[in-house]
């Protein structure tokens, strides 16, 4: 059986360039960074269960991009995005590239939220996943295809509720409506809109009437059902 250090065939701890691959799962990392260097040799790998190990390791230079790996977990997780986040504080030069078996565009938005340069689900194959570190070293953002085609379709059908609603409820109805979606009372209701709370009813009623509801809970339903 032929040995692999990190980074393939030769030592990575005297690389200049190099990708730190972080993964807890030791088997998958490592699956994967020899998938990455099969696809290209001159890339070189150091792979860690964590942050800690790889300090541990005493590396004598920073890795040129950083490749977090999160399974099946999410970034909206709190100690996931931490995670993130003190990454991309300590790799300030670096880009850091989140690998995660989730395309839900959410979980890509909050990825980068938290300081990420890349979002790379384990739909992609290898080429693509290989060709996003790249694009990132280069100062670029990766955003899977999946997702993009995911928030055209939010932002459309967002857009056709909103103009459902707007052709059915008067300006003010639209905002006490959009209210009660939220599940707001209507004292706040009164007071983020500067109305009576009397006022707020009158407008709750008509929002009533012209939805043929019998109540908060079933406006609240039928007004998600316009931004479907």
């Amino acid at each position: 059986m032929r040995v692999f250090s990190a980074a393939g065939a030769v030592s990575t701890d005297e690389c200049e360039d190099y990708l730190l691959l972080i993964d807890a799962r030791a088997l998958d990392r490592e699956c994967l960074s020899r998938s990455l260097t099969e696809y290209d040799e001159n890339m070189n790998i150091v792979t860690v269960g964590s942050f800690e190990e790889w300090q541990k390791r005493r590396m004598q230079n920073e890795p040129s991009a950083i490749l977090f790996m999160i399974g099946g977990r999410k970034a909206s997780d709190a100690d996931v995005c931490d995670k993130i986040s003190a990454l991309a504080e300590r790799f300030k030069a670096s880009p850091v590239i989140v690998g995660a078996e989730s395309d839900e565009l959410a979980q890509l938005l909050k990825a980068l939220e938290c300081g990420a340069r890349g979002y790379i689900p384990t739909s992609v194959g290898i080429n693509v996943a290989a060709e996003a570190v790249a694009l990132a070293r280069a100062g670029g953002v990766f955003i899977p295809a999946s997702s993009i085609l995911a928030a055209k379709e939010v932002i459309a059908s967002v857009t056709n509720g909103t103009r459902c609603a707007d052709s059915l409820f008067t300006p003010r109805e639209v905002v006490v409506a959009e209210a009660l979606r939220r599940g707001k009372a209507n004292k706040i209701i009164a007071y983020e809109m500067d109305l009576c709370e009397s006022t707020v009813k009158v407008h709750i009623r008509n929002i009533m009437k012209k939805l043929n509801a019998t109540n908060r809970t079933e406006v609240a339903y039928k007004i998600r059902e316009f931004v479907r």
